[in-house]
Protein backbone atom coordinates (compact mmCIF):
# COMPACT_ATOMS: atom_id res chain seq x y z
CA UNK A 1 0.00 0.00 0.00
CA UNK A 2 1.31 3.42 -0.94
CA UNK A 3 2.00 5.64 2.08
CA UNK A 4 -0.12 8.78 2.23
CA UNK A 5 1.04 12.17 3.38
CA UNK A 6 -0.57 12.99 6.73
CA UNK A 7 0.92 16.46 7.22
CA UNK A 8 3.91 18.45 8.41
CA UNK A 9 4.83 18.47 12.10
CA UNK A 10 7.02 20.85 14.07
CA UNK A 11 8.33 20.63 17.63
CA UNK A 12 8.09 23.58 20.04
CA UNK A 13 9.94 24.07 23.32
CA UNK A 14 7.25 25.93 25.30
CA UNK A 15 3.45 25.97 25.39
CA UNK A 16 3.51 29.72 24.73
CA UNK A 17 5.44 29.18 21.49
CA UNK A 18 2.92 26.51 20.46
CA UNK A 19 -0.04 28.80 21.19
CA UNK A 20 1.55 31.73 19.36
CA UNK A 21 2.18 29.54 16.31
CA UNK A 22 -1.40 28.26 16.28
CA UNK A 23 -2.86 31.75 16.65
CA UNK A 24 -0.65 33.08 13.85
CA UNK A 25 -1.66 30.22 11.53
CA UNK A 26 -5.35 30.67 12.42
CA UNK A 27 -5.19 34.41 11.61
CA UNK A 28 -3.72 33.67 8.20
CA UNK A 29 -5.94 30.69 7.36
CA UNK A 30 -8.93 29.95 9.66
CA UNK A 31 -9.83 26.74 7.78
CA UNK A 32 -6.40 25.16 8.22
CA UNK A 33 -6.49 21.65 9.70
CA UNK A 34 -4.26 21.68 12.79
CA UNK A 35 -3.49 19.13 15.49
CA UNK A 36 -1.55 19.87 18.66
CA UNK A 37 0.12 17.40 21.02
CA UNK A 38 1.23 18.32 24.54
CA UNK A 39 2.28 16.39 27.65
CA UNK A 40 -0.45 18.08 29.73
CA UNK A 41 -3.47 20.31 29.29
CA UNK A 42 -2.40 23.72 27.98
CA UNK A 43 -4.61 26.65 28.94
CA UNK A 44 -6.12 28.19 25.80
CA UNK A 45 -5.19 25.36 23.42
CA UNK A 46 -8.80 24.35 22.77
CA UNK A 47 -9.76 27.92 21.87
CA UNK A 48 -6.66 28.43 19.72
CA UNK A 49 -7.39 25.25 17.74
CA UNK A 50 -11.07 26.29 17.45
CA UNK A 51 -12.25 22.85 18.55
CA UNK A 52 -15.99 22.29 18.85
CA UNK A 53 -17.46 22.14 22.36
CA UNK A 54 -17.30 18.78 24.09
CA UNK A 55 -20.36 16.54 24.12
CA UNK A 56 -19.21 14.68 27.23
CA UNK A 57 -21.43 16.66 29.66
CA UNK A 58 -24.51 15.87 27.57
CA UNK A 59 -23.54 12.20 27.32
CA UNK A 60 -22.99 12.09 31.10
CA UNK A 61 -26.38 13.70 31.76
CA UNK A 62 -28.11 11.24 29.44
CA UNK A 63 -26.35 8.31 31.13
CA UNK A 64 -27.35 9.58 34.58
CA UNK A 65 -30.98 10.07 33.57
CA UNK A 66 -31.20 6.65 31.95
CA UNK A 67 -29.55 5.01 34.98
CA UNK A 68 -31.73 6.84 37.51
CA UNK A 69 -34.97 6.19 35.66
CA UNK A 70 -33.97 2.59 34.99
CA UNK A 71 -33.14 2.03 38.66
CA UNK A 72 -36.40 3.58 39.81
CA UNK A 73 -38.58 1.67 37.36
CA UNK A 74 -36.75 -1.58 38.06
CA UNK A 75 -37.69 -1.24 41.76
CA UNK A 76 -41.20 -0.01 41.00
CA UNK A 77 -41.84 -3.00 38.71
CA UNK A 78 -40.54 -5.45 41.31
CA UNK A 79 -42.55 -3.90 44.18
CA UNK A 80 -45.81 -3.09 42.38
CA UNK A 81 -46.21 -5.39 39.39
CA UNK A 82 -44.01 -8.45 39.67
CA UNK A 83 -44.14 -9.26 43.37
CA UNK A 84 -46.49 -6.98 45.34
CA UNK A 85 -46.18 -7.40 49.10
CA UNK A 86 -48.10 -5.37 51.64
CA UNK A 87 -45.56 -4.93 54.44
CA UNK A 88 -46.65 -2.89 57.43
CA UNK A 89 -49.57 -1.31 55.61
CA UNK A 90 -47.44 0.93 53.44
CA UNK A 91 -48.42 1.56 49.81
CA UNK A 92 -46.88 -0.65 47.13
CA UNK A 93 -45.37 2.35 45.34
CA UNK A 94 -43.44 3.73 48.30
CA UNK A 95 -41.02 5.96 46.39
CA UNK A 96 -38.89 7.12 49.37
CA UNK A 97 -37.42 3.65 49.74
CA UNK A 98 -36.45 3.71 46.04
CA UNK A 99 -34.25 6.82 46.38
CA UNK A 100 -30.91 5.21 47.41
CA UNK A 101 -30.85 2.69 44.56
CA UNK A 102 -32.12 5.30 42.08
CA UNK A 103 -29.31 7.66 43.09
CA UNK A 104 -26.64 4.97 42.94
CA UNK A 105 -27.79 3.77 39.52
CA UNK A 106 -27.78 7.37 38.23
CA UNK A 107 -24.21 7.91 39.46
CA UNK A 108 -23.00 4.56 38.12
CA UNK A 109 -24.52 5.00 34.67
CA UNK A 110 -23.38 8.64 34.44
CA UNK A 111 -19.80 7.64 35.26
CA UNK A 112 -19.82 4.78 32.75
CA UNK A 113 -21.36 7.01 30.07
CA UNK A 114 -18.71 9.67 30.72
CA UNK A 115 -15.83 7.19 30.44
CA UNK A 116 -17.10 5.43 27.32
CA UNK A 117 -18.22 8.72 25.75
CA UNK A 118 -14.75 10.18 26.34
CA UNK A 119 -13.07 7.13 24.82
CA UNK A 120 -15.29 7.20 21.75
CA UNK A 121 -15.04 10.97 21.23
CA UNK A 122 -11.24 10.77 21.45
CA UNK A 123 -11.14 7.93 18.93
CA UNK A 124 -9.71 5.53 21.45
CA UNK A 125 -8.45 2.88 21.67
CA UNK A 126 -6.17 3.73 18.79
CA UNK A 127 -3.31 1.34 18.23
CA UNK A 128 -1.62 3.28 15.42
CA UNK A 129 -1.40 6.94 14.46
CA UNK A 130 0.87 8.35 11.75
CA UNK A 131 2.50 10.87 14.12
CA UNK A 132 3.99 7.98 16.12
CA UNK A 133 6.51 7.50 13.28
CA UNK A 134 7.98 11.01 13.52
CA UNK A 135 11.33 11.48 15.20
CA UNK A 136 11.29 12.77 18.77
CA UNK A 137 7.51 12.36 19.11
CA UNK A 138 8.10 10.45 22.35
CA UNK A 139 8.94 13.84 23.88
CA UNK A 140 5.26 14.80 23.53
CA UNK A 141 4.60 12.80 26.68
CA UNK A 142 7.43 14.46 28.61
CA UNK A 143 8.35 18.06 27.89
CA UNK A 144 7.82 19.11 24.26
CA UNK A 145 4.88 20.43 22.26
CA UNK A 146 4.06 19.43 18.70
CA UNK A 147 1.95 21.06 16.01
CA UNK A 148 0.87 19.19 12.90
CA UNK A 149 -0.48 20.94 9.79
CA UNK A 150 -2.73 18.34 8.21
CA UNK A 151 -3.12 17.52 4.54
CA UNK A 152 -6.41 17.56 2.66
CA UNK A 153 -9.37 15.25 3.29
CA UNK A 154 -9.01 11.48 3.25
CA UNK A 155 -5.22 11.59 3.30
CA UNK A 156 -4.80 13.25 -0.08
CA UNK A 157 -1.34 14.66 -0.74
CA UNK A 158 -2.67 18.21 -1.20
CA UNK A 159 -0.20 20.07 0.97
CA UNK A 160 2.89 22.02 0.02
CA UNK A 161 5.41 20.46 2.40
CA UNK A 162 8.20 22.90 1.57
CA UNK A 163 5.96 25.87 2.30
CA UNK A 164 4.70 24.51 5.62
CA UNK A 165 8.16 23.41 6.68
CA UNK A 166 9.38 26.96 6.06
CA UNK A 167 6.36 28.50 7.85
CA UNK A 168 6.75 26.26 10.91
CA UNK A 169 10.45 27.09 11.08
CA UNK A 170 9.65 30.82 10.94
CA UNK A 171 7.17 30.33 13.79
CA UNK A 172 9.88 28.81 15.97
CA UNK A 173 9.42 25.08 15.38
CA UNK A 174 12.45 22.87 15.63
CA UNK A 175 13.04 20.20 13.01
CA UNK A 176 9.76 20.28 11.03
CA UNK A 177 9.23 16.91 9.35
CA UNK A 178 6.77 15.33 6.97
CA UNK A 179 4.39 12.81 8.52
CA UNK A 180 3.50 9.78 6.39
CA UNK A 181 0.93 7.11 7.19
Amino acid sequence: MKPLLYGVMGRFETPEALLDAIRTLRRENPDLRLEAFAPYAVEGLTEALALPPSRIPLITLAGGLVGGLGGFFMQWYAAVVSFPENIGGRPLNSWPMFIPVTFEMAVLCAALAAVFGMLLSNGLPRIYHPVFNTPHFGLATRDRYFLCVRSGPAGTDKINTEHWTRVLTQLGAQTPVEVWS
